[in-house]
């Protein structure tokens, strides 16, 4: 069962590690369940800004997101540049109570998300109400190697309808 869509925007990356001679020649792939995405190669970069926007549809269990970025080499296989994954869980049940509870200012913060073992977050993230939209942004911190953060927005879209209390 789909719970509804969301939209990921890839906006950049900072302090990506070395994995070609001096530099890297990195992309992201996004997984959701089945569902995946990937992003154009920024030639010679380890601060690269994408700026691209993937549309996923959220399935019912709400899954992780998980994200790989890689070195693209022309005559070898890709080098990997790191891995982070987010639970959008905390998305969906904020995207939920602002519907039972009809909050509808612009800029309304419904839920803050702290780092911890779960999650990948470089830092705390704030899950707002903007522009009639439930929006998460997020810098997410690579695994497995020496350095390097990712920057997404993830946006919830369209949920189903809540049908009101009786």
């Amino acid at each position: 069962m789909e719970l509804g869509q969301i939209k990921v925007i890839v906006i950049r990356g900072n302090r990506l590690v070395i994995r070609d001679f001096k530099t890297s020649d990195p992309y992201v792939i996004l997984k959701l369940g089945d569902q995946t995405a990937k992003t154009k190669v920024i030639n010679s970069c380890l601060n690269p800004v994408w700026n691209e926007e993937f549309s996923f549809s959220l399935p019912e269990p709400v899954g992780v997101l998980k994200l790989e970025v890689f070195d693209k080499d022309r005559f070898k296989a890709d080098d990997k540049m790191g891995h982070a994954q987010i639970n959008l869980q905390p998305l969906a049940a904020a995207a939920r109570l602002r519907q039972i509870l009809g909050v509808a200012t612009n800029g309304t913060t419904l839920r803050k998300v702290i780092p911890d073992s779960d999650n990948c977050l470089a830092a705390d993230s704030s899950i707002n109400w903007e522009n009639n939209e439930v929006v998460q942004n997020v810098w997410l911190r690579l695994c497995d190697v020496e350095s390097g953060e990712i920057e997404l927005k993830i946006k919830l879209i369209k949920l189903p309808p809540v049908s009101p209390p009786k």
